[in-house]
This record gives structure tokens, C-alpha cells and sequence, in this order.
């Protein structure tokens, strides 16, 4: 077998695989004979069959088996010991019905290949970077302490409705056919304005008798009233009439002991001033992680933009549709701007990775993993989740394969931009929320 190389230019080489028949030929001839041994054809005992037989009927699948072995290896020796930093896989160039196996003794295999650029990295302290600080404002501090109320409050039993109150009662058709003994009722849903106010000052025992579909012309609203499925409530129409059985108020909860102890657990806050003052580390914390991200971002593409480089685009682009079967090239050429800057940080993070002799642990990755996992608790109000459930459930997440690489990736990311990060200046910038939320809007 031999092979070579055609370099058509610093990023696009084929390689050219010659495959004569002294390549495959003993091959070929053992795995016949094993065939022979085992094959049972009527008419032979088995094992007896005659070669030229078992060859006339084998010989070209096995032979097109050998070749693709033997294709395989060759190309993927080839790269390995010629050291060639490649992108994608290779292509295949030949024509599907070039490779004849029936009527040749030697073949030939063109394979197209996208080359790894080669590029210069600067750093240096000329360039600046922007960190943005997020103070957290009074107004912010009280929405937090108002929104855990709220998260924490309850419905208690009043005496006569309001707009924002809960009535629960029976309701029923003029008819008397359809009937829902447990119909919970919102009064803020009630379209209708002069119906609303029919609703409003009711109390238990009393009757209010209205038009379904004037009061809720949703199917859905109508459905959840009378305990049906969607399908089932698209013919009702007409009057029906609600028995008051009790009105319920929602009312948050008060900023005292018994909040203090649901959100951050028990004893660990005394006091309001101490409540207010977690709550500020808290926003605070969050702030920290969107100004960390941001100048993480902003490193990120400062250092594409300062490190040019091409890239075998058309080869790549060739590529991705044969990787993607249910792709079109219109698709990927649409998209391809995205994934050629995704590429192109690929390379020089791990350019900048190997020259900074980066190291990954399981122990970081597991951080990594719980940090993501404690972000999703907080999303959900568990903020005093224990690091037991919060290690326990991150160990469940990186079982999964792509969990567990996805999480790698990102603690490389977080390596190498930290580099970038401190090999040029950074400024620091107080901004307001506002401000800060606007930086994202120019990108």
C-alpha cells in the first residue's frame, strides 16, 4: 500500500491511498478459507464445498470488507505518524462507482483533508478589558424581600370577596346537568368588568348567577372551572350559577422569624437588618456571577478578534452536511458564522491550554457540577440545601456522558479565559442594572 500526499494549500491537502493486489491477496485467501471451513451449502458436506465456489459467491463482499480495512488503517496511521493536526474527518473524494471490485486487482482513494491553521497568540497588557460592578440598589433590596414574602405567603379565609380574592363554591348549569361541586373561581379572571363587580362583596352562602362565556371566553379557563377536559367544554354556553362555600385571600408573608427561618433556614437570621443584609449578599452574588460572565465574554471575543486566522471553510462546510444528514447546505451555510467562531475558540483555547500546561481534576469538575446544581436550586427557592443533597445530586449529573463533558468544557473554558484575563488590563466600572443590561443589547 502507498501512500501520499497533495498539499493544495496551507489548509486543504488530499491524501492519495494505492491499494495493489499483494496488499489484500493473503487476506483475502485466509478469510475464504475460513469460510470454506464453515459454510454449508446444500449439496456439500460442510466444510467440502469447492473454492472457486465459496470465492464466486463470497469472494467480492469480503474483498470490499479487506479494502475498507485496509483503507481505514492506512489513513489513519497516515495522520498519526505524519503528526497532521486536522479538522473534521476526512472526505472522501472518489466517486461511489470508481471502486470496481469485480473487475480490478488494484485501486485508488483520494481523501480530502482540512489542515489546523497555524497562528500567533499575543497577549499582552496593551490590551484593556472592562469589569462591570452591579451595586444593588434599595428598591432592588426591597423587591428581594418583598418577592420572598410573597413566594412564602398563604391564602387565608375572609368574610366577603375582593378583585384579587379566591372563591370556592358548587356551580351549576341552568339545566342542573353540569355540575362541580370543588369550582374554584378567581374573581381577577372574570373578563367581563360589569360581571366582576357582581362577584365582588359576596360571601359565604350567597349566589351569583352569569353568562360562562361572557365571564371566561377561554376554553382552558372554562375547563379548569367545571373539571373537564379541554375537548369536553367547546359546546357549553349559557348561565350557570356559583354557591359561595368561602373566599380566600392571599396574603404574604409577614418579615419575621418564621420567613427568616423558610429562606435561609433556621437561626441563621435574627433579625430584619440581618434578613436585609443576606439578601444584599445574595443579589450581590448573583451580580458577581453576571459580571464574571460578561468579562469572561468580553475576553472571549477580544482574543478572537486579536488572533486572526482562516480556516478550510468550504471543506468544513462540505463536511458538516456529510456529519449531518438531516442538514442541507442552505441550513449550514446559514449557521456556518456561528460555528466557525465556536471553532476557532476551540483551537486557541486549547492552543492557549497546552502552552499553559492546563490541568483539569475530577475535583474541579465535580465543583463545577455542584455550583451548576446549587444555581439550580436557588432558581427553585432552595437556597439552604445541604452540600450532601447538593454533592449527591452533581455526582447524578456527571453519570451522564455528556453531562460530565459539558461540564469539563467548561471548566477549560474558565482556565483559559482566566489566563487571558490576567495576562491583559483589566478596568473596573461601577454601572447601574440598567447599564449593565444595556451592554448586552449592542451585541
Amino acid at each position: 500500500m502507498n501512500i501520499t500526499r497533495e498539499n493544495i494549500d496551507a489548509l486543504n491537502a488530499h491524501v492519495i491511498i494505492n491499494i495493489a493486489k499483494a496488499d489484500y491477496e493473503e487476506k483475502l485467501d485466509k478469510k475464504l478459507r475460513e469460510y470454506r471451513r464453515n459454510a454449508s451449502i446444500k449439496g456439500f458436506r460442510p466444510g467440502h464445498a469447492p473454492f472457486p465456489m465459496i470465492k464466486k459467491m463470497y469472494g467480492t463482499s469480503i474483498l470490499v470488507d479487506e479494502i475498507n480495512k485496509l483503507v481505514s488503517e492506512g489513513l489513519s496511521d497516515y495522520i498519526k505518524n505524519e503528526q497532521l493536526d486536522i479538522l473534521g474527518e476526512p472526505l472522501p473524494k472518489n466517486d461511489e462507482h470508481s471502486f470496481d471490485p469485480e473487475n480490478s486487482e488494484e485501486f485508488t482513494f483520494t481523501f480530502e483533508l482540512g489542515l489546523a491553521p497555524v497562528f500567533e497568540l499575543s497577549l499582552t497588557k496593551k490590551q484593556k478589558l472592562t469589569r462591570y460592578i452591579i451595586e444593588p440598589d434599595a428598591k432592588m433590596i426591597a423587591d428581594y424581600v418583598d418577592n420572598y414574602a410573597r413566594r412564602n405567603g398563604e391564602f387565608i379565609i375572609v368574610k366577603e370577596a375582593e378583585e384579587k380574592d379566591m372563591i370556592k363554591g358548587a356551580i351549576a348549569s341552568a339545566d342542573g346537568i353540569i355540575t362541580n361541586d370543588d369550582a374554584t373561581l378567581s374573581v381577577d379572571l372574570v373578563k367581563d368588568e360589569a360581571l366582576k363587580k357582581e362577584f365582588i362583596g359576596k360571601k359565604a352562602g350567597d349566589t351569583v348567577t352569569f353568562d360562562i362565556r361572557t365571564a371566561f371566553p377561554n376554553d382552558n379557563e372554562i375547563a379548569g372551572l367545571l373539571r373537564r377536559q379541554k375537548d369536553e367544554v367547546k359546546e357549553i354556553t349559557g348561565d350557570f350559577t356559583v354557591t359561595v362555600r368561602e373566599v380566600s385571600r392571599f396574603t404574604p408573608a409577614e418579615n419575621n422569624q418564621e420567613l427568616w427561618d423558610k429562606v435561609y433556614g433556621e437561626g441563621t437570621v435574627t433579625s430584619a437588618e440581618e434578613f436585609e443584609a443576606k439578601v444584599t449578599d445574595e443579589i450581590r452574588t448573583y451580580f458577581n456571577r453576571e459580571t464574571d460572565f460578561k468579562l469572561k465574554t468580553d475576553a472571549r471575543d477580544a482574543i478572537l478578534e486579536k488572533t486572526p486566522f482562516d480556516l478550510p471553510d468550504e471543506f468544513l462546510k462540505r463536511w458538516l452536511v456529510r456529519a449531518n444528514e438531516k442538514t442541507t447546505a442552505e441550513e449550514i451555510e446559514k449557521d456556518y458564522h456561528h460555528f466557525r467562531d465556536d471553532l476557532r475558540w476551540q483551537l486557541i483555547k486549547n492552543r492557549i491550554a497546552k502552552e499553559n500546561e492546563v490541568k483539569i481534576t475530577d475535583d474541579e469538575i465535580l465543583a463545577e457540577a455542584m455550583a451548576f446544581t446549587r444555581s439550580q436550586f436557588s432558581q427553585y427557592g432552595l437556597y439552604y440545601a445541604t452540600d450532601e443533597q447538593i454533592t449527591s445530586f452533581a455526582r447524578e449529573m456527571l453519570r451522564k456522558e455528556d453531562e460530565s463533558r459539558r461540564i469539563a468544557e467548561k471548566v477549560l473554558d474558565t482556565k483559559v479565559l482566566d489566563i487571558v484575563i490576567d495576562n491583559v488590563k483589566v478596568e473596573e466600572k461601577s454601572v447601574s442594572i440598567e447599564e449593565f443590561n444595556k451592554l448586552f443589547e449592542k451585541k
